[in-house]
């Protein structure tokens, strides 16, 4: 049977991660969610000073290996981090799980370019200053779901990778919703190499910002307002051949499907999180607020919601922990079970944040509270990192 105890390393961990995210991302988020300017989040004391102390703590390299400056914990202690500090505000945590997304590919897929692990990924996991972050692009205006549409020769990345002499020439451009687009100083950029092969014919390509780059401006968005997401062009960019990460061909698929995998647990892990903080403020109000004599927490119509919210969060949690301890015990993890892990988790949120806003009644929908910033940032975990009707798709082709 499965252990359900955690280590008191992990305990530590996660204690850390709870004090940062009420002390220092909640007040961050909330101030952040308040900005009628996107770019002014972005140029804000507020959010730099929240991530250089996430830095500090080291939250940006936790599932990097250690001989390369990480911290390389597994799933398991990971996810306890991540939902904890999504507890907070689930911008600025999906802006660090973002943050490493080159590093880690690198780490994973390209260990023995050493000159890059010394220029890119080293120096990431020594960064205590917010300085480097990476981001990466895949969608584009025309490839959304369409990215994966593996087997169709018609789809491939508009974004362009050809050769020329010992150097790559890209050429195109990534949608506004690159997480971190904006402000990130290296890309993994998905650029094709290979039309005949549709979109398994694109390389992926480790893209330093500089000249042959330009970072669009911030999405104005609904909800997760603190992650910035933007568009990236590129315009004859050239970098040297070794950059070039992972080629083209018929082991795309199995690439694109990893990288899904991960991404997928993290989103739900983002949507644990935003339910509790949701569940949380309006368990609080419910055994103050006083209608009809009584706390309203012992009328069974809010009771019945409350108690709802808490079965959610748990069932997503369990699932979420099964699809952790599954990516750490089998090779790549299991689609399937995360897509179904995400898709869950990710529903019950927009659910029952909308539920949580009804428990306050006329406050729900109020500033004053943050409930109604929950129930905006919960309909981006839906669309995010491919949308759930497409993991749906996926997930019932592994059936």
């Amino acid at each position: 049977m499965i252990d359900l105890s955690p280590s008191e390393e992990q305990l530590e961990f996660q204690r850390l991660a709870r004090k940062f995210a009420r002390e220092v991302i909640r007040p961050a988020e909330i101030e952040l969610d308040k900005m009628t300017d996107a770019e002014e989040v972005f140029k804000s004391d507020i959010f730099w000073n929240t991530m250089r102390q996430a830095y500090e703590l080291g939250f940006h390299k936790m599932s990097i290996r250690e001989d390369f400056g990480g911290l390389e914990l597994d799933p398991l202690t990971t996810a306890l981090v991540w939902e904890e500090l999504a507890v907070g505000g689930i911008g600025i945590t999906a802006s660090l799980l973002a943050a490493p997304v080159a590093p880690r590919f690198l780490s994973v897929l390209a260990a023995e370019k050493t000159e890059l692990i010394d220029r890119f990924v080293k120096p990431f996991c020594a960064d205590t200053k917010a300085k480097y972050i990476s981001a990466w692009g895949s969608s584009e205006g025309n490839i959304g779901s369409d990215g994966s549409n593996y087997y169709d020769p018609k789809v491939h990345h508009e974004t362009t990778a050809k050769k020329d002499g010992g150097e790559w020439v890209i050429q195109g451009a990534k949608s506004s919703f690159a997480s971190n687009g904006g402000i990130a100083n290296f890309f993994l950029v998905f650029a094709c190499v290979e039309p005949e092969l549709g979109i398994r014919g694109s390389g992926v390509f480790l893209v330093p910002y500089g000249q042959g780059v330009e970072r669009g401006k911030p999405l104005d968005k609904l909800g997760m307002r603190a992650l910035n997401q933007a568009d990236v062009f590129f315009d004859g960019l050239r970098i040297p051949e070794d950059y070039m990460i992972f080629p083209p061909g018929e082991n795309y698929p199995m690439m694109h499907n990893a990288i899904k995998t991960v991404g997928n647990i993290e989103v739900g892990y983002l949507a644990v999180g935003l339910m509790r903080a949701a569940y949380e403020e309006a368990l609080d109000y419910a055994k103050e607020r006083i209608q009809w004599g009584k706390p309203i927490v012992e009328h069974q119509a809010i009771g019945f919601k409350l108690f709802s919210a808490y079965q959610a969060i748990e069932a997503s949690r369990g699932l979420l922990w099964k699809a952790s301890w599954t990516l750490a015990n089998k090779f790549l993890g299991d689609l399937k079970l995360s897509a179904a892990a995400r898709v869950f988790a990710t529903n019950m949120a927009m659910k029952h944040t909308v539920e949580m806003v009804q428990v306050l009644g006329g406050y729900g929908i109020s500033k004053e509270y943050t409930l109604e910033k929950y129930m905006r940032d919960a309909k981006l975990l839906q669309i995010m990192d491919a949308t759930n009707e497409i993991m749906t798709i996926k997930g019932i082709a592994l059936m």
